[in-house]
């Protein structure tokens, strides 16, 4: 593992990346022996920098749960990351494209919890019981480190390359849809880039949620009422360029769109 002084160097290169917008060379070719518990600690010292900055945390999202995103990124297994209070972004929002490092956009859904979750045992069922509603919702996907390569390593010290959420549509009860069979359609300017069924996220969206509590339950934290948790991308993502809008279409479940200038 990395000593502490490395970590903490890592840490502010990624909190300076992100204020210039200006990505950073991979780590894990810099720093080879490179763990994942050493890229969670780099993310805890972000964060760490981020709430004594004044922004608070809301919530958790969950990347890599699809085959989709999975050969997108050529990275084979989940990670995660936070979501601060200003990266929850209302449907019809105009987003600015440059403070981004190139965006990208997924289709998700999102579960927000109405009670308390916590592992080392947490099931499909606890996650179905303890959340208030599903929503749909889009994630802005944004990098501080160069893509070129990268590794599951380099993308959870990069918080699972969470940029931003647009959260829109129809809030629905877990008991009241089959959310396996959610489906999702999105457009760039008019033009279809994406179609995606949510049952690609381990079998069950939820499922990625109990994920996260058993992992986060060996690290002796747990997941909170009240929070926000991006339970994975069902889509592949797609990239966005400045002046484009982006439309996604989960019928019954509604509709998000956002603009990017």
């Amino acid at each position: 593992m990395l000593d502490q002084s490395t970590l903490r160097a890592v840490a502010d290169e990624l909190l300076e990346a992100q204020r210039t917008r200006t990505p950073v060379p991979r780590l894990t070719a810099r720093y080879p022996d490179m763990t994942i518990d050493d890229s969670y600690a780099v993310q805890n010292l972000w964060r760490e920098r981020m709430i004594a900055s004044g922004r608070s945390l809301a919530g958790h999202k969950i990347g890599l749960t699809s085959k989709a995103m999975q050969a997108a990124t050529g990275i084979t297994e989940p990670d995660y990351g936070v979501i601060l209070d200003d990266m929850v972004l209302e449907n019809g929002c105009t987003l600015e494209w440059d403070r981004y490092t190139h965006p990208r956009v997924e289709v998700e859904l999102a579960f927000v919890l109405g009670k308390p979750l916590s592992g080392p045992n947490c099931t499909l069922f606890d996650v179905l019981d303890a959340t208030d509603y599903v929503v749909p919702a889009l994630e802005i996907l944004d990098s501080r480190i160069e893509m070129e390569g990268r590794t599951i390593v380099d993308t959870i010290a990069d918080n699972a390359a969470m940029g931003a959420m647009v959260v829109g549509g129809n809030p629905v009860k877990p008991a009241d849809v089959d959310l396996r069979w959610v489906s999702a359609l999105l457009y760039r300017n008019q033009g279809i880039e994406e179609t995606g069924v949510a049952a690609g996220v381990l079998n069950h969206p939820a499922a990625g949620v109990y994920w996260l509590a058993n992992k986060l339950a060996v690290h002796g934290t747990s997941l909170e009422a009240g929070e926000i948790i991006l339970a994975g991308s069902f889509t592949r993502p797609m990239w966005v360029y400045k002046g484009d809008t982006v439309f996604a279409d989960y019928g019954p479940l509604g509709t998000i769109t956002c603009r990017f200038e």
